[in-house]
């Protein structure tokens, strides 16, 4: 090492001596001049702003600082959220007007008019086809609304913000920095979580990412948590606050599955999937307008609608199964019932019951229709009126469905709660399942992804249930 600096030394000095001083100083002066351009670059001076700082560097001051950096990175996420969820009610209700309303009955009216046997009828109608009507009305418009708020997040350069937020989170659990953004991807949708961690350039670190992508809380699942942190969790404060503390629960879930995603990452790095974290070189690209429309279209063209075309065609299977197992009858009773009393120990011991082990057994291939099997096998089991065998409904209002639940039902707090844990905790939907197959081609890796996350949920439901029955 020596010997070269020597040599360098000798060469440095040969060359200013044969080409003299000027051509010394004209380099020097050449390197401080570019120095100092890239200095202005990256600390410019702007008077009109606060200190004299450029508005680029006071916005990245606060986005990622650590005082103010999370609870703003948290706020932005609940706005976003806050609009899909609000935006997307109306929209639903639109959709499923329409689709399980006029065009329902109009399938109805043209069957009979044929004649069609009941039987046939019953399972295109009010299985395959009910079940992909509830998937599209719940699915398509918070999707529509999500993906290009996400997309114009990432336009602004706000995104890569969270990424530098998150890294040292990530890079202490032995994952990547950039699984932060397809976390935050799998709040749309888990399918597309995991088609986008294709962005991580190490195999170990893009498999970590893949199994933990599961615990961001997708569409399919939004609609289960709000309802049932409303119905249960909202309802124990007074009404001034019952919204207030009903939102929040679903916020508490879903940082909960942060948490989840960030302890399964560190046991992964240190266990199956052991090795250094890889270095993330983040550059953090200037804020820039948004192309609104654009991204719009990009949205809906190359993820909604890519995403919702996978959902259909695994919930149309899903709608069908519903339906034949409850209007096949064994023994006096129908095949659903008797899963249904099967599953019951089990699900008590978590802290649920038999109708929602055996809703989230048929709803794995799509999410979206947990809520309407539940209310539909409530209420055949209970006999109701209000029950059409093999059809899933939507009752009125959040009263009628607290009535079913509790008095049908006999739900408890402590059932509401599990729920919403096992919601987060549970294994991915169908689509998933094959997206994280088309991903990894390992038979090995989908059956982790895919027991994993359930695994996790069944200690945690048996833990609640066991100190709540301690306790009280």
């Amino acid at each position: 090492m020596a010997a070269n600096v020597e040599q360098l030394l000798e060469t440095a000095a040969r060359l200013r001596r044969e080409t003299g001083d000027d051509l010394h100083g004209r380099i020097t002066e050449a390197i401080y001049t570019d120095a100092g351009e890239i200095a202005d670059r990256a600390v410019s001076r702007d008077e009109t702003t606060p200190g004299g700082i450029h508005l680029d560097q006071f916005f990245d001051r606060v986005l990622t600082s650590r005082l103010w950096g999370f609870p703003l990175m948290v706020l932005m996420l609940m706005v976003v959220f806050w609009l899909t969820i609000a935006g997307a009610n109306v929209p639903s209700a639109m959709l499923a007007q329409l689709l399980q309303g006029t065009v329902y009955d109009a399938l109805h009216n043209a069957a009979q008019a044929v004649g069609a046997p009941w039987w046939l009828s019953g399972f295109l109608i009010d299985g395959v086809y009910l079940a992909t009507a509830w998937v599209i009305s719940v699915m398509l418009p918070p999707m529509a609304i999500f993906f290009p708020l996400f997309t114009l997040l990432e336009d602004l350069g706000y995104l890569p913000r969270v990424a530098f937020n998150l890294d040292r989170l990530f890079k202490r659990s032995g994952a990547h920095g950039k699984q932060s953004l397809t976390m935050m991807m799998g709040y749309g949708c888990n399918a597309a979580g995991v088609v986008s961690t294709r962005i991580i350039d190490s195999p170990r670190e893009r498999l970590i990412a893949i199994i933990t992508n599961n615990f961001s809380i997708c569409n399919g699942r939004w609609p289960t948590l709000i309802l049932i942190g409303t119905i249960f969790i909202g309802a124990t404060a007074p009404p001034m606050l019952a919204s207030f503390i009903a939102a929040s629960s679903v916020v508490a879930v879903a940082i909960l599955g942060i948490i989840f995603t960030l302890l399964v990452s560190a046991f992964l790095s240190r266990t199956w999937l052991k090795g250094e974290a890889s270095s993330f070189s983040l550059e953090l690209p200037p804020y820039r307008p948004p192309r609104i429309w654009q991204t719009i279209y990009t949205s809906i063209i190359d993820r909604t609608l890519i995403v919702l075309k996978r959902a259909v065609i695994m919930a149309a299977p899903a709608g069908a199964v519903v339906w034949l197992i409850s209007n096949v009858y064994v023994g006096g009773d129908s095949v659903a019932n008797h899963l249904i009393q099967w599953l019951d120990p089990v699900g008590l011991a978590l802290g649920l019951n038999g109708v929602i082990l055996l809703a989230y057994v048929v709803a794995i291939p799509a999410n979206e229709i947990v809520v309407p099997t539940i209310l539909m096998l409530t209420l055949n089991a209970a006999k109701s009126s209000l029950a059409q065998t093999g059809v899933m409904i939507e009752l009125e209002d959040d009263a009628q469905i607290y009535q079913v639940l509790t008095q049908m039902g006999g739900w408890t707090f402590l059932t509401g709660m599990n729920l919403m844990l096992f919601s987060l905790l549970h294994n991915p939907c169908s689509t998933t399942i094959m997206t994280i197959w088309q991903e990894t081609r390992s038979v090995k890796w989908t059956t982790v992804a895919s027991l994993l996350p359930i695994g996790i949920g069944v200690v945690v439901c048996l833990l609640t249930a066991t100190v709540a029955r301690l306790l009280f």
